[in-house]
């Protein structure tokens, strides 16, 4: 078996999900080093303890997540849960990647691109790539699925495709024909979705501005859940991994999240 160093999974990781051009909230990449080299991957969606046992029941070399560690603000101070999350990694020799705003923007693997193919939205395209807006071009913008231009109708195919209940803000019977997303907790954007000309704005979590906001601008707003809208990039990232890594096994382990 030919093995993949972590130098070389690093590498092609932070080039293809082009990790130099976004100012993040956290660092991209190799957040922490384990095994030199690795034969099993398990993805997550956040590298909590919880999932970090996981990973290393299930014999992982490495873990690859959307929300990684060390952000911005944050008590850089190794100690309780923080201490408890590293120590429990290096002890398992566990490599620990960590991609946030490159796994959201990616035209492809990203966390919007691929919500909108499990909801079957239609993604606008200018000169052949997704039509965005807002800072860092995060927000996308296009079209509801076909026959679920009413929000009764379109809000009870998010619950059943994320199998969770959305929350909403505006009017059931209204029909929409240009919608905006951005996947996680991207409620501070919704303004600028609104400028950009959408009829509803779709992300994960809200806040308590965003009820007012959408009255007074009479446009309708879902929480759809943080962690629910962004359980399928990091799935896309391994699927992508395996072809270019084809040794490497990959497995994704979803820990569940109300919020």
């Amino acid at each position: 078996m030919s093995l993949v160093s972590r130098q070389t999974l690093n590498q092609w990781l932070n080039q293809s999900l082009q990790t130099d051009n976004f100012k993040d909230y956290a660092p991209n990449g190799l957040q922490l080093q384990g095994k030199p080299y690795i034969q099993k991957i398990v993805l997550g969606v956040t590298a909590s303890k919880a999932f970090l046992e996981k990973a290393v029941e299930a014999q992982a070399d490495a873990v690859i997540v959307h929300h990684g560690w060390f952000w911005k603000n944050e008590n850089p101070c190794i100690v309780q849960m923080k201490y408890e999350r590293i120590a429990y990694a290096i002890k398992h020799e566990l490599n620990v990647f960590g991609y946030h705003l490159p796994l959201d923007a990616h035209p492809e693997w990203g966390n919007n691109a691929q919500l909108a193919k499990v909801l079957g939205m239609g993604v606008n395209k200018k000169d052949g790539v997704p039509e965005t807006c807002g800072q860092g071009n995060l927000i996308w913008l296009g079209t509801p699925p076909e026959g679920k231009e009413k929000l009764d109708v379109f809000l009870q195919h998010i619950e059943t495709s994320l199998d969770r209940k959305p929350l909403f803000i505006g009017n059931k019977e209204r029909s929409v024909s240009r919608i905006a997303w951005c996947t996680g907790g991207a409620q501070s954007y919704f303004e600028e979705a609104i400028q950009a000309g959408a009829e509803v704005f779709i992300t994960g979590e809200a806040s308590e501005q965003v009820f007012h906001i959408a009255n007074e601008y009479d446009v309708a707003f879902i929480g759809a859940g943080h962690h629910a809208t962004e359980r399928y990039g990091v799935q896309a990232l391994g699927v992508a991994i395996k072809q270019q890594f084809p040794t490497i096994e990959i497995e994704f382990i979803d820990c569940p999240n109300p919020i």
